[in-house]
């Protein structure tokens, strides 16, 4: 019998320990990718769009330059290299798989000598999300609109994946689009999001430290330092770590900041301070030393080639960053932003 997975309770309440964290408290849906065969008309990640069969699909109009030191590869090759793997888990690879690899990825002449890729046009867009409002209950979509379709260019621009975001009514598609197009190439293995089905489930969060007054910081860090020491953890990121703001693929919540500071973020189109629609992550445990917000049951099947803890996903951020989608609350189809956390 399936179980759906259940983040376990915070081992502290933190705002009844300090009041002044309770109105800022914020849900959040943790969408808990696994691997699956999702299709138009479900929620998930990396899966295939409910996309208007007369609506042109996204292509990314920038250049798209790479060096040689990590050729880009073709999205063909990336899911057949990963079939190999899979399935070749606990045995020796055949001499057949191992001649498959060495023609994706041939051996390396050294000293290495960069060879530059340059891929001329427009380069198709890939899936990375499909939201359907009645499986996430903190998308908060326009009115009228049901659905949320995130895509993007499996290239950097210029550290990470642009995106474009597209909502729709669900009901108003009638005659879908069964083959889009794909680029040519992905610029780095994690781009190319494996497909998921999504357990969603609601829990509570309070801002990243930074977030909060300097005083306020300070009470924490004072108040943590008896707590870290019983988790043999550092009490300046104890509150961070397993307190506030949950790892993984998520929608709503508060963002973390971990490789740069919180900074102003109104909309371009009306001022309005912009508000974290998604979560896009490269892992989904986080940094506390007991792991304390991976879910019971685990989502997964086992773990992912180069992932620290289980990303089913397959996706990668930087060398191991969270790119957070912010959006207008006013109006979500103003421009939305992209940060690298």
């Amino acid at each position: 019998m399936h179980v759906t997975p259940v983040t376990p309770p915070r081992p502290i309440d933190v705002a009844a320990v300090i009041p002044q964290l309770a109105p800022l408290a914020r849900t959040a849906t943790r969408l808990h990718p696994r691997p699956g065969a999702p299709t138009w008309h479900d929620s998930s990640i990396g899966g295939p769009l409910l996309w208007p069969a007369e609506e042109p699909w996204p292509h990314c109009e920038e250049p798209h330059v790479v060096d040689g030191i990590n050729p880009a590869q073709s999205p063909a090759d990336l899911r057949l290299e990963r079939r190999i793997f899979a399935a070749s888990h606990g045995r020796d690879l055949t001499p057949e798989e191992r001649e498959t690899l060495k023609r994706i990825r041939p051996p390396r002449t050294y000293p290495v000598r960069p060879a530059v890729q340059s891929y001329d046009g427009p380069m198709a867009m890939l899936p990375v999300a499909q939201l359907y409002a009645r499986d996430v209950p903190d998308l908060s979509p326009p009115e009228g609109k049901d659905l949320l379709q995130v895509l993007w260019c499996p290239f950097d621009h210029p550290i990470m994946p642009r995106t474009l975001l597209f909502w729709r009514s669900a009901a108003a598609v009638t005659d879908i689009l069964d083959t889009p197009p794909e680029p040519p190439a992905v610029q780095f293995d994690g781009y190319l999001p494996e497909p998921c089905v999504l357990e969603p489930e609601q829990i509570t969060e309070y801002p990243d430290h930074l977030e909060l007054s300097e005083e306020l910081q300070e009470q924490l860090k004072q108040w943590s330092v008896p707590q870290a020491a019983e988790e043999d953890m550092d009490p300046d990121t104890y509150y961070d770590c397993v307190l506030s703001n949950a790892p993984g693929w998520k929608v709503g919540g508060w963002p973390a900041w971990n490789s740069t500071d919180p900074s102003p973020r109104p909309c371009s189109e009306c001022g309005t301070g912009m508000e974290l629609l998604m979560t896009v992550a490269t892992f989904e445990e986080g940094d506390d030393a007991g792991n304390s917000w991976s879910p019971h049951p685990h989502p997964g099947a086992g773990p992912y080639p180069g992932h620290r803890g289980y990303n089913a996903s397959g996706v990668q951020i930087g060398s191991g960053y969270r790119q957070h989608l912010f959006v207008c609350p006013a109006e979500p189809e103003h421009p939305h932003i992209e940060l690298m956390t």
